[in-house]
This record gives structure tokens, C-alpha cells and sequence, in this order.
């Protein structure tokens, strides 16, 4: 029997949120995405996705989600916006996108998902995540590519 997605919970990357709060930096979720008592995020899934594991206990199709998180350090200079995740899983694999401006107008490729490292515990798949090259832009070329984030985990109906 298949399962939908109904939650996406990421925190990003842990360090990160760290070094933003220990700055003096500002973290604030919102439009759909919470902050969680550990510090990560969760995002409330948007109309039209498809996200689900299905009877193989396969994930398949593709999960839109809502929410916008802002992270600003040192009065401006550090600024990161993303927005809106989609996990999208197709027959190269799997990808979590976001929006990247307050506009969203563009949506970029944060984070690779590795399918084959996925686990399923609590009514949850977690999937561990690697930095992909427009993430690194987005969080401020401050990691290399292929740097392990924070596991996306999708909460099941």
C-alpha cells in the first residue's frame, strides 16, 4: 500500500544555523515554515504534489511544500533566503529545489538526495542530503560541493 507525503522537516545545515545565531544573526521562519524545537524547520505541503512511497516502499513523484526561512548575520552580509521546497525524485535520482529570492521567480537545485541511504523510522523517511553547486551560491560559497546538509525527512500520512 502506498504512502503520501504529508510534512517536509529540514534544518538546513546545523552548523550554519549555529554560526548565524552565535554571529548575532537573525533565523526566522514563516508563510508555512516552523521552527522546530531542535532548530531545524518543517514546511506545510503545497496543492498539487505527488510525493509518496509506493508499494515497493519506493519514493516516487514529487512533493511541493511551503514556508520561506531568512537567515542575516553581520548587519546584512550574510543574507540567505530560500523558499518553497520540492523534493522532485526522477530517473537520476532525487533533488530538493527552492526558491531563492523573495520573488520567486527562480528556483534552484539546493541538494542532492541520496535514495539508496534511505531510511524509514517513525512514520518518517529520512533521506541524508549533499550540497549541489547552486546551494553552495545560495548559502554564501561557503562549503564545498557535495558538503553533507542536515537529512530531509518527510513525515507519512
Amino acid at each position: 500500500m502506498a504512502a503520501n507525503v504529508t510534512m517536509l522537516s529540514w534544518g538546513v545545515k546545523q552548523s550554519f544555523r549555529s554560526y548565524v545565531e552565535a554571529t548575532g544573526g537573525v533565523i526566522e521562519a514563516g508563510g508555512g515554515a516552523e521552527r522546530t524545537q531542535d532548530g531545524g524547520f518543517t514546511f506545510a505541503p503545497a496543492p498539487g504534489g505527488d510525493l509518496r512511497l509506493d508499494a515497493d516502499g519506493k519514493l516516487e513523484g514529487r512533493g511541493t511544500f511551503t514556508g520561506e526561512l531568512k537567515f542575516e548575520a553581520h548587519g546584512g552580509m550574510l543574507s540567505v533566503f530560500l523558499a518553497d521546497p520540492i523534493v522532485e525524485v526522477g530517473p537520476s535520482g532525487a533533488v530538493l529545489t527552492v526558491a531563492d529570492s523573495k520573488s520567486r521567480t527562480r528556483r534552484v537545485e539546493i541538494a542532492r538526495l541520496d535514495l539508496a541511504a534511505m531510511t524509514t523510522e517513525d512514520g518518517e523517511i529520512v533521506l541524508p542530503t549533499a550540497l549541489l553547486m547552486h546551494g553552495i551560491q545560495v548559502l554564501g560559497d561557503h562549503y564545498p560541493l557535495m558538503t553533507a546538509l542536515d537529512p530531509v525527512r518527510l513525515k507519512l500520512a
